[in-house]
């Protein structure tokens, strides 16, 4: 019995307790204060129910084929799969997303042995402009940069192209879903 009386008297049984206290307060902090994502999806605003996404423009200069095109079905099927704003005509929609195309450039990545190029790095700059149609303002106007490497000819070159324009969707998706 007096060794249970020193031991509660030393107060070594609430040591584990105040660790597992401060750890629990240290991570409810982290969690609202530290950290920029959140587990409970996107944060929308409320008011905000569908989104329209009209086809890119390209003032790249590139004459790629198709490239305008592809960045808008890429960017709608992103916001298809996400689920948080429903794909809607302009005439009847909450928001707006407008994409330029500005720049893309295709320059060589990894030089070998003999100046041969082994590897080309394919960037796309794509200006965005993310409009509340309900409230009448721009929530956000920025550019978006983001590559594709590949090696060898035309079809390994369109896989760079979509792996830019790719890359590029997932950032817009995620500035416009969780920017707020």
């Amino acid at each position: 019995m007096e060794i249970t009386n020193n031991f509660i008297k030393s107060g070594s049984f609430l040591k584990p307790f105040i660790l597992l206290f401060l750890i629990g307060i240290f991570s409810i902090f982290a969690g609202c204060f530290g950290c920029p994502y959140s587990f409970s999806g996107a944060s929308v605003a409320p008011h905000l129910k569908t989104i329209a996404i009209p086809f890119a423009e390209d003032r790249s200069g590139s004459a790629e084929p198709g490239l305008r095109e592809l960045l808008t079905e890429k960017l709608t099927q992103k916001f298809i799969d996400d689920n948080n704003l429903q794909i809607s005509e302009k005439s009847s929609a909450d928001a707006l997303l407008e994409c330029v195309i500005v720049s893309l450039t295709d320059v060589p990545a990894i030089v070998s042995a003999g100046e041969n190029v082994a590897s080309r790095r394919l960037t796309i700059t794509v200006q965005v402009t993310f409009k509340d149609l309900v409230k009448r303002r721009t929530v956000f106007e920025k550019q978006f940069s983001n590559y594709g490497d590949y090696s060898g000819g035309i079809s390994e070159r369109t896989s760079g192209i979509q792996e830019a324009i790719n890359k590029i969707s997932d950032d817009i998706l995620l500035d416009t879903v969780s920017g707020w």
